[in-house]
């Protein structure tokens, strides 16, 4: 990356020494340390991952997900990547044993989406996104560690998704796919459908594997990719990210998933469609477009109108300058309409508005890091336990207090703040 950086003034300065001090903290004393005590299962090997708002174990939901155990070893990797502790090695590895053991498909390769606590399993449909998630995290382990299986099984996943699920007619990848690779029918599994979400997620897949093997196959790839986001999965006229397509990439409205958590209470169906727009997933999107750029060897200014037109997007509407944080989602063009506050938005926008004003230079992108930071620090951070709380009102209230589910575990937590403080040393050596 060019480490070119815009100045910035003193004040500005010491409220970002400030900020960092505390990610610092709450990322080495607080975080880390809550995965570490209670992820791993002793008993079955793998992880647990469903605590309450007091950090205990659920015990009655310790079902495994593709999703929970490729993220974890993905964390797991990434902090012993800060940290070098042999215990986050080891804490990887046994997620990996347990990982390729039980999820990998023997008859038609890939990775069944959901096993029982024992590895007995549950469902063994092909998820995409799930899939792009094996890459990634078998990518960093393989970074991290030098182990070979987890280049080799990430490499194996990537080419089984060339092989069945490429659509050569309109471009882009199927979604959700039955065990022998057959596409599903459409509707609630969305066999008929593509999105951002799992694009956004391969590209970001894509980006380590090609990271951790050099192959000219996996960069080639990426690359396809990128484009195909750029092509298709951002407004044209608003700038923000759209959400879903059919298959031959008209937008769709997308299911009313954005909306606040009493929307149903107060007498609305679930099931509408609306055009709406994930604030934090565009300013995700954006700092991962610039973190390929730089795997693939570009100018980190390489996509700068892009991130230019993301990131003012999510300023305009989502940040929250009243009580700080950033919002769920809203229209394309207008207040948002869903302003709970939900902890993986909240995360994601911390290095994003960094990278953002790293690569643009407007002072309005440190100003909202600043109000997100200082707002999850307050209501989204449970201190006293380690974690972040799921969901809060607009005014911090909390909503759901649960410190970890199958989504929720040190992916977007560790991956957010280790991003962040990058980028704030970067700046601050640079000013």
């Amino acid at each position: 990356m060019d480490t070119k950086s815009h100045a910035i003034g003193e004040s500005a300065r010491a409220a970002l020494i400030k900020a960092r001090d505390e990610i610092r903290h709450h990322f080495e004393r607080e975080l880390m340390p809550f995965w570490t005590k209670r992820a791993v299962d002793r008993q079955y090997g793998g992880f647990l991952c469903r605590f309450d708002g007091r950090g205990n174990l659920i015990e009655s939901e310790t079902d495994k997900s593709i999703i929970s155990q490729t993220r974890l070893i993905w964390g797991f990797s990434n902090f012993y990547r800060y940290t070098h502790d042999p215990v986050h090695l080891e804490a990887a590895r046994q997620g990996l044993d347990f990982f390729v053991e039980h999820f990998w498909d023997r008859e038609h390769g890939g990775w069944h989406w959901m096993v029982q606590r024992d590895g007995a399993l549950m469902d063994g449909g092909k998820v995409i996104y799930g899939n792009a998630f094996a890459i990634y995290a078998l990518s960093e382990y393989s970074l991290a560690t030098g182990d070979g299986r987890g280049l080799e099984y990430a490499g194996r996943t990537f080419d089984l998704l060339q092989k069945y699920v490429v659509d050569a007619a309109h471009g882009g990848y199927f979604e959700n796919m039955e065990p022998d690779w057959r596409p599903c029918p459409g509707g609630v599994y969305a066999g008929d459908r593509k999105t951002l979400n799992t694009h956004m997620h391969l590209m970001e897949a894509f980006t380590t594997l090609y990271q951790a093997s050099g192959l000219e196959v996996h960069r080639r790839r990426l690359e396809e990719i990128i484009q195909l986001i750029l092509a298709k999965m951002i407004h044209p006229v608003y700038d923000c990210g759209l959400a879903q397509f059919d298959l031959a990439w008209n937008s769709l409205p997308a299911l009313s998933i954005y909306r606040s958590w009493d929307y149903e209470r107060q007498g609305n169906p679930l099931d509408t469609a609306e055009e709406t727009t994930c604030y934090g997933h565009n300013v995700e999107l954006a700092w991962l477009l610039v973190r390929a750029g730089d795997v693939l060897g570009k100018d980190h200014r390489h996509y700068q109108d892009v991130v230019r037109r993301l990131v003012d997007h999510a300023v305009k509407y989502g940040v929250d300058y009243v009580h700080g944080g950033v919002f769920c989602a809203g229209p394309y063009d207008g207040p948002a309409a869903n302003r709970d506050k939900e902890f993986w938005e909240n995360m994601e926008v911390l290095p994003g508005f960094l990278d953002a004003y790293e690569v643009v230079g407007d002072p309005a992108y440190l100003k909202a890091f600043h109000l997100c930071w200082d707002f999850s620090n307050r209501y989204m951070i449970n201190h006293q336990v380690g974690e972040w709380i799921f969901l809060a009102r607009e005014d911090g209230a909390p909503l759901w207090d649960h410190l970890g589910n199958n989504w929720k575990i040190n992916y977007h937590s560790g991956r957010s703040l280790v991003e962040a403080l990058r980028r704030m040393d970067m700046l601050l050596a640079a000013g």
